[in-house]
């Protein structure tokens, strides 16, 4: 006879959890009601105020939570963040957690929510996967602003001779939408603006939303803000924000929207919630702000980078780490059964079955992530998020490999079982952190040249054998030494699923060139960015896409966000 078990949606389980008021979380973090804007019982933004009094205390220690290259089959990565969160304050530590804001497009898209899952989730997960403290609006608001401003420049008489074919700042909207990538504006006649081609990016795309996310505060912010190129003129030498002098517009609109998010776990951890930019196409780790302001206030932090460790931590340890000085103590990749089978050459729709073999085949993935941390100096962690489906065989086997690696690993069951299921994990990490001996070393330098710094991250962090510039990419280079960008770091824009350029090589594929095919210069940010394979700034919906699935009943509650 076969039993049915009933397993609780994340949505459901979320909405069953009994939230403290926010200003109670805030009291476990030394802070009272005089250092938050209320966002309603449940949110709050930590005042400027706090933010300059709290830089004088000590730094806590920072882990990053990263994993292998995402398949459909899940790795749950923001899930063992928050799990791991709740198990270091089980064990009585002083802890908070640093997450990226969920983007509405992949929500409504494929993803369908990124706060967690099962019994470790931040909370209200409705709110933050929706419109949260309205801070994506406001990135979405500034970088209108901003092309407005750019074409009404054009049409007020063009003082700065922007060549109108040579404008770089696109517009945004925080959804997958395929339709928008290239348009058309100032059609209709001449009190309508300038024709010209355009294009949307999707919000977290924009480099609006990279810069919120590495200022280190407001001034900085406009700093930044300001050395933004949005064109070339007729000489072919960059525009900026300076320039056409409205950096203070666009820092007004994003003066809140600066200010990190607290929220709370099931378990009530404190967590802060702010910032989101892509990890395959900008640096994918939440705000520094965020990441500082949790290591002033606790003894340790909880942090992520989106997607595999070959981008999301590649990115943290080379630009975020360096510009904000937020270094991480201990890093931990996580890994499933299931997403290691698929690497191994298993469809998804075979995953519940056991298969060893596939297993052993694809740890090869893990095995390279495992690498390339250690090559920065880092001690790490493997969780092995565990799935119902997983077998005790599977089980056993992936220990055994990850031992006979020198790896560090821990069973991780924090879906079910919320922080008591990361305990083994957060010991492992104690012990990592306290005989660590080695120090963090970059793989490369920022004075290396542009080619250099490219191939560096190809070669050692994805494992590829060379890169291949296109001659628009080879001119690019060129013009971005001319121009005295050639001493920032790169952001590789590259495709999730795989270590390589191609999306359909899984595992660890081996022998392969990464093609350049353009540079894009993100100097508010503070890298360049190096686009590969068909990478896209704005994603389209699957053929069913989550929103379909998505409802609220009679009462306000939210139906089916994950």
């Amino acid at each position: 006879m076969n039993i049915k078990v009933s397993v609780k949606s994340d949505i459901e389980i979320a909405q069953s959890a009994e939230m403290k008021p926010i200003i109670q979380i805030a009291e476990k973090i030394g802070l009272t009601d005089d250092d938050l804007e209320l966002y309603g019982k449940y949110k709050a933004k930590i005042s400027s105020d706090t933010l300059s009094k709290i830089q004088g205390n000590p730094n806590g220690k920072i882990i990053l939570v990263t994993a292998i290259n995402p398949t459909p089959a899940g790795e749950g990565k923001s899930t063992v963040t928050v799990g791991l969160g709740d198990a270091f304050s089980q064990l009585g530590k002083k802890v908070m957690i640093a997450m990226r804001e969920p983007s509405l497009g992949p929500t409504m898209g494929v993803k369908g929510g990124a706060a967690g899952g099962g019994y470790s989730q931040v909370l209200p997960m409705d709110e933050i996967n929706l419109h949260f403290t309205g801070d994506l609006h406001a990135i979405t608001t500034a970088n209108n602003a901003l092309a407005a401003l750019i074409d009404n420049h054009i049409q007020q008489g063009n003082e700065l001779q922007i060549d109108q074919r040579r404008i770089v700042w696109k517009r945004a909207l925080d959804l997958n939408d395929r339709a928008l990538r290239n348009v058309i504006i100032g059609l209709g006649g001449p009190m309508q603006g300038v024709p010209r081609e355009d294009g949307f990016d999707i919000t977290v795309a924009s480099e609006i939303m990279a810069v919120l996310c590495l200022a280190k505060d407001l001034k900085d912010l406009k700093r930044r803000l300001s050395e933004m190129v949005v064109a070339y003129n007729m000489e072919k030498q960059p525009v900026t924000v300076s320039q056409l002098g409205v950096e203070g517009a666009l820092a007004l609109i994003l003066k809140d929207a600066v200010k990190p998010n607290l929220v709370q776990t099931i378990e009530h951890t404190p967590a802060l919630v702010h910032g989101g930019p892509f990890a395959n196409i900008a640096h994918g780790c939440n705000s520094v702000i965020a990441t500082t302001a949790a290591s002033k206030l606790a003894d340790f932090v909880i942090t992520e980078a989106g997607f595999g460790a070959d981008l999301g931590a590649e990115k943290f340890l080379h630009i975020k780490a360096r510009n904000g000085d937020v270094l991480p103590e201990a890093v931990v990749v996580v890994a499933t059964i299931r997403a290691l089978k698929m690497h191994g050459g298993v469809g998804k729709q075979d995953l519940n079955n056991e298969n060893v073999e596939a297993l052993i085949a694809g740890f090869d993935n893990l095995k390279k992530h495992v690498q390339t941390i250690r090559s920065f100096g880092l001690p790490v962690v493997v969780a092995i998020n565990k799935f119902i489906s997983d077998t005790n065989l599977e089980v056993d086997t992936l220990l055994e490999l990850c031992e006979k690696e020198g790896v560090q690993v821990a069973l991780t069951e924090v879906w079910e079982k919320g922080g008591k299921g990361g305990i083994a994990l957060a010991e492992k990490l104690l012990k990592a952190i306290e005989s660590h001996t080695e120090e963090y070393a970059p793989l490369y330098n920022v004075s290396d040249s542009i080619e250099e710094k490219i191939r560096s991250i190809v070669q050692k962090v994805y494992g590829g054998k060379d890169v291949e510039f296109s001659t628009k990419a080879k001119k690019q280079m060129k013009d971005f030494e001319q121009y005295g960008w050639d001493g920032l770091p790169i952001c590789m824009a590259k495709t999730q699923y795989s270590l390589s350029d191609d999306p359909s090589k899984l595992g660890r594929p081996t022998d392969f060139t990464v093609s350049v095919r353009e540079l894009k210069p993100s100097i508010g940010a503070g890298f360049l960015v190096a686009l590969t394979g068909d990478v896209m700034t704005m994603p389209g919906l699957p053929k069913q896409p989550a929103a379909l699935k998505m409802d609220v009943d009679e009462k306000g509650n939210a139906v089916g966000l994950f």
